[in-house]
């Protein structure tokens, strides 16, 4: 009886199976160490370029309640998220104050604005820069509550660098080493599924240049 198996479909074993593993753990170190390579990589980016300067489009009619996407705006990350009703929620629990350093954002990290508890033009969308104010890592999103106790994780960005937390407004947690709020770039929403970045809204006035830290 003829044998009609087609070994190629077969998984590769011995020395094929090694060098899979070799990729996976080479793929794994690099998206590891790319939260600490920002830095480096934005001394790259060009400065001096017209464009570079331009304001950013991006749509956010497809952006589903719960997810984010990040857009590269003056050669930073921006994380544009889509803030569930439940994240608004637990972002107004009268527990957080005592969590965060900042809760009402008096320190000069975003635009007058953005000067709220949800620190954005509208409380569904929140807009940062993705760049810990402590060194500089790109810190994680992690927006799902996780945990039962009073200092439960409440859902928003978690630095892998060096531990500074921060909640889905970009607000800083207590104790960590970062010392200030994630920075808010100017932005406005020409229309309700567009966010413009780099444009304040008419009759507005923020230079990003101004703020304390980034």
């Amino acid at each position: 009886m003829t044998d009609n198996t087609d070994d190629s479909a077969t998984p590769a074993s011995g020395g094929g199976r090694r060098d899979f593993l070799g990729m996976v753990t080479a793929a794994t170190a690099i998206t590891g160490a790319g939260a600490c390579l920002w830095p480096f990589l934005q001394s790259l980016a060009p400065r001096d370029s017209a464009a570079a300067h331009m304001p950013v489009n991006v749509d956010i009619s497809h952006l589903q309640a719960g997810q984010q996407i990040v857009v590269t705006w003056q050669g930073r990350p921006v994380f544009i998220t889509h803030r569930t009703p439940q994240a608004l929620a637990r972002m107004q629990q009268p527990d957080m104050a005592r969590r965060l350093r900042d809760e009402h954002s008096t320190d000069r990290q975003q635009p007058a604005y953005a000067t709220n508890w949800h620190r954005s033009l509208v409380p569904e969308y929140g807009v940062v820069v993705g760049i810990c104010t402590h060194l500089g890592c790109i810190p994680a999103y992690r927006p799902l509550p996780e945990g039962t106790g009073g200092d439960d994780w409440p859902g928003g960005y978690a630095c892998p660098c060096h531990g500074s937390m921060f909640d889905l407004a970009g607000r800083v947690f207590k104790g960590a080493p970062a010392p200030y709020n994630l920075p808010v770039p100017p932005y406005s929403m020409p229309t309700p599924t567009t966010i413009r970045i780099g444009a304040n809204p008419d009759g507005q006035e923020f230079d990003f240049t101004t703020i304390l830290q980034i």
